[in-house]
C-alpha cells in the first residue's frame, strides 16, 4: 500500500472531512468497481430514537445500522429482531455516539432533543441525518450550522419535497413550481398561501391537554432522560411519545410537525435558502402556557414584499397556491396563464442537487437539504411560534436572526435549558 493511502473508506471519510475546503472525490476503488458497494464498504448508521420514525428509516440504500439507542426500552426490544444481530444498544446517546465505527447518527428523537445531539454528533466527527423540524428554537438551529460547519461534517434534514415526490395537492414535484418562479412569468412579489383548499393539512388534532394529571412512569422509560433540557413536569402518557408534539416543551403542534414539509420547499422556489421573512402575523386564541392549540391565521412578509400565508381555518377557499401581479399558479400545476407548459419549456431547469445522503456522505458533498438551507427554513417554524405562544405579531431580522424591539420574544431564541444539560 502507498504512503498515505487511507486504509479503509472510512479513514477515507474521516480525512478528508477536515474542513469543507478539503473537497475530494472519493476513488472508485473506495466506492467498489462499477458502483458496486461490497458490505464491508457500506456506510455504518446509528439511530438515536427508535419509537416510530427511527425504525421507518433503518433501511437506506449504502447504508447499514450497528447500533441503536431509545430510553425506552419497549422501543428497543420492538426494533432488535428487525436488525442484524451483534446490533450494540444503548440508552444514552452519548455512548453511541462515542463509537469509531459509526459515520452517520440518525437523530429520531423528539425535537427538543435534536439540537444538542446534532451538535455533539457533529463534535463526535459524525455525519448527521435529522429527522424535522431541524431544531427546536433558532439559537439551537444556529449552534448545529456553526458545529457541522466547523468539523466538516455532511447533514441531512429528513424532509424532501424540495428535491423529489409529489409536492401534496399540487400535484407535481416542486421542479417545475421553481421553474415556473424562476422564468418570472407570475411577476413580483408572490403570495404563497398554504391551507386545505390548496392540498396542505395542518393537524390541528396535534394539541395538548391542560391539567394533566400525574401518572406513574413506567419502569421501562427513563423519564428524567426523555425530558433532557426540557423544564421538569410530572410524568403523563400524553405528554410523551405519539402525543408529545401537543406541548411546548418539546415540539408545537401541527405547524412543527407539517412546517418544514411545507415550507421548505416555498423558501427554495422563492430563492431565499439564505434569508428569512421580516414579520409575522398572528391571528389565534390565546395560548396555554403548557398545551399547544390552534390558530386561523399566520402571515409572514420578506423584506421584497413575498409573503406565505398559512389559512388554518381554510377561509381561502378559492384561493391560488402561488399568486402574481402576472398570473396565478393552482393546485395540479394549473394555470391563468395561458399556453404556460408550451412557454415554460423555453427556460431552462432548476440547478442540480445532491439528493442520495450516501453519494454525498461518500463524496463529501453538500446534500440538497442541509444545514444551512434546513436552519433557514427551521426559522419559519420558530418565528411562527414565538409569535403564537406571546399572542402578538413580530419583527424579525434575517440577518442578525432574532427579533427587533421584543425582549419576551429574544429571550424564547435560547430559552434556559434544564441542567446539566447545554448546548
Amino acid at each position: 500500500m502507498k504512503p498515505n493511502q487511507p486504509n479503509s473508506r472510512r479513514d477515507f471519510i474521516k480525512k478528508t472531512a477536515v474542513g469543507a475546503a478539503a473537497f475530494t472525490i472519493v476513488p472508485r476503488y473506495v466506492l467498489g468497481g462499477n458502483g458496486f458497494i461490497a458490505p464491508s464498504d457500506k456506510l455504518t448508521k446509528a439511530v438515536i430514537g427508535v419509537g416510530g420514525m427511527g425504525r421507518n428509516h433503518f433501511p437506506y440504500d449504502g447504508t447499514q445500522v450497528v447500533a441503536i439507542c431509545d430510553v425506552d426500552k419497549r422501543h428497543i426490544d420492538k426494533a432488535l429482531p428487525m436488525l442484524d444481530k451483534g446490533v450494540k444498544t444503548f440508552s444514552d446517546y452519548r455512548e453511541l455516539i462515542r463509537l469509531p465505527e459509526v459515520d452517520i447518527v440518525h437523530i429520531a428523537t423528539p425535537p427538543h432533543w435534536h439540537g444538542i445531539m446534532a451538535v455533539d454528533a457533529a463534535n463526535a466527527g459524525k455525519d448527521i441525518w435529522c429527522e424535522k423540524p431541524m431544531t427546536h428554537t433558532i439559537g439551537e438551529g444556529k449552534r448545529v450550522m456553526e458545529a457541522v460547519q466547523q468539523h466538516g461534517r455532511i447533514f441531512r434534514l429528513n424532509t424532501w419535497f424540495r428535491f423529489e415526490d409529489t409536492f401534496y395537492g399540487m400535484g407535481t414535484p416542486v421542479k417545475p413550481i421553481k421553474k415556473l418562479v424562476d422564468s418570472g412569468m407570475l411577476g413580483w412579489p408572490l403570495k404563497v398561501t398554504v391551507s386545505r383548499h390548496t392540498g396542505f393539512d395542518w393537524k390541528f388534532y396535534w394539541v395538548g391537554r391542560d391539567n394533566l394529571p400525574p401518572e406513574p412512569v413506567p419502569a421501562e422509560l427513563d423519564y428524567n432522560s426523555w425530558l433532557g433540557p426540557a423544564p421538569y413536569k410530572p410524568y403523563s402518557t400524553h405528554r410523551v411519545h405519539q402525543t408529545f408534539r401537543g406541548y411546548w416543551d418539546y415540539d408545537g403542534g401541527g405547524l412543527s410537525d407539517m412546517g418544514q414539509h411545507y415550507l421548505d420547499p416555498i423558501q427554495y422556489f422563492l430563492g431565499k435558502d439564505d434569508t428569512n421573512p421580516v414579520s409575522v402575523e398572528i391571528d389565534a386564541p390565546q395560548q396555554h402556557t403548557d398545551a399547544v392549540g390552534i390558530w386561523r391565521r399566520i402571515t409572514y412578509t420578506y423584506a421584497d414584499g413575498c409573503q406565505i400565508i398559512l389559512d388554518g381555518e381554510g377561509k381561502d377557499v378559492n384561493s391560488a397556491y402561488i399568486e402574481g401581479p402576472n398570473g396565478k399558479l393552482y393546485p395540479g400545476f394549473k394555470s391563468d396563464i395561458p399556453d404556460l407548459e408550451r412557454k415554460l419549456a423555453a427556460f431552462p431547469d432548476p440547478e442540480e442537487q445532491v439528493t442520495h445522503f450516501s453519494t454525498a456522505v461518500r463524496n463529501r458533498q453538500k446534500f440538497a437539504l442541509n444545514e444551512q438551507n434546513g436552519h433557514r427554513s427551521c426559522n419559519i417554524i420558530n418565528i411562527g411560534l414565538a409569535a403564537l405562544r406571546l399572542g402578538r405579531s413580530l419583527k424579525f431580522d434575517p440577518v442578525k436572526q432574532e427579533f427587533v424591539d421584543d425582549e419576551g420574544a429574544n429571550r424564547l431564541i435560547n430559552p434556559v435549558m434544564r441542567a446539566p444539560f447545554t448546548i
